[in-house]
């Protein structure tokens, strides 16, 4: 039965991804996603999808390595806030409360127990556009950019953990996301689990890190309006030489349309439209897919690619090698 706590989460808000390759990767992510740089701090650049009601969508910062940084999620309520910094309190994995920064009031830090950084905030600074970014729709954040991929808002974010079963329970017992959907492993526990924070079918994703390592990244998903955004997002990546991994095609999972590249710097991207599949009754039941059930592939039956089991960030040793080894057929089971 839900329970208040459920929906103390209303989203992710904005996530940081470090790059090797800063100027490459904004250029992919302003120039093909057609995100707009709101504010350029340091070493890190702060763009935003164009109907976002936040100021800003990921924080790119230069780094000698990729990866994913902090990843920021907004309460509900102030109230809302204040249950979850108990709870985190509780569990022992909070860093303490942060000053207001772009576009968001105080946030208290934390991290996953696979040691994930992350925030969790409520007072948000809402997008003002200017005379060039202003929308003909009053409803509507900012204006249609109406080149390159038009990614409208930030959709969900995966990550890769050496534990799945530990963080999946703190997110469903510490965070009180509602489980969507997940994976049973033949040897037990879980390969793969997502959760929900209100109605769309899942917001946070953790995956099974053949690699062993802690604290790594999968992916970040962008949606589009509609499925022939995403085929037209392959004739783009396409024609400017960005590496398409996967896809375009159809999950079985969460049913969401779906094309997987790697930005310049690294880091997996995907762009994610799940038509109108949303999951509104509050207390559905979570689905659990057995390993044989998987080994089928996706919706119409395409094998998942061998990297999207080891192609991770930040880069472990021989990552090229693994994930070349991996598409000939090498599978990298927990390589460490």
């Amino acid at each position: 039965m839900a329970e208040t706590e459920n929906f103390d989460l209303s989203h992710v808000g904005a996530v940081e991804l470090h790059t090797p390759e800063f100027e490459k990767s904004l250029w992919f992510f302003r120039d093909l996603l057609a995100m707009r740089e709101i504010a350029r701090i340091g070493d890190s650049s702060y763009l935003r999808c164009w109907d976002e009601y936040e100021n800003y969508t990921i924080k790119l910062t230069a780094s000698e390595t990729n990866g994913v940084g902090r990843t920021l999620y907004r309460a509900s309520s102030p109230e809302a806030l204040e249950r979850r910094v108990t709870a985190i309190e509780a569990a022992g994995l909070g860093h303490g409360w942060k000053e207001p920064e772009v576009g968001v009031g105080r946030s208290y830090e934390f991290e996953d127990p696979d040691g994930h950084l992350m925030a969790v905030y409520y007072e948000t600074e809402h997008y003002v556009p200017d005379d060039e970014d202003t929308p003909a729709l009053k409803n509507q954040a900012a204006a249609y950019p109406g080149r390159g991929v038009n990614a409208r808002r930030l959709d969900h974010i995966n990550y890769l953990a050496k534990d799945v079963n530990a963080v999946g329970e703190f997110w469903r017992d510490v965070m009180k996301a509602r489980e969507s959907e997940r994976v049973r492993l033949d040897r037990g526990g879980y390969g793969a689990w997502w959760f929900r924070f209100q109605q769309k079918s899942y917001d946070v994703v953790y995956s099974d890190d053949w690699t062993g390592e802690r604290g790594r990244f999968h992916h970040l998903a962008f949606a589009p309006d509609t499925r022939e955004d995403i085929l037209k997002a392959a004739d783009i990546f396409l024609e400017n030489g960005v590496h398409i991994e996967y896809g375009p095609y159809k999950h079985a999972i969460n049913q969401t349309f779906f094309l997987y590249v790697w930005e310049p710097g690294g880091n997996r991207i995907e762009l994610a439209n799940a038509g109108a599949r949303l999951v509104m009754d509050p207390d559905w039941p979570v689905v659990e897919w057995s390993e044989a059930e998987r080994a089928k592939g996706q919706a119409w039956g395409m094998k998942t690619v061998p990297t999207f089991h080891t192609h991770g960030t930040p880069y472990v040793k021989d990552q090229e090698r693994i994930d070349r080894e991996a598409m000939e057929g090498v599978r990298h089971d927990r390589v460490k």
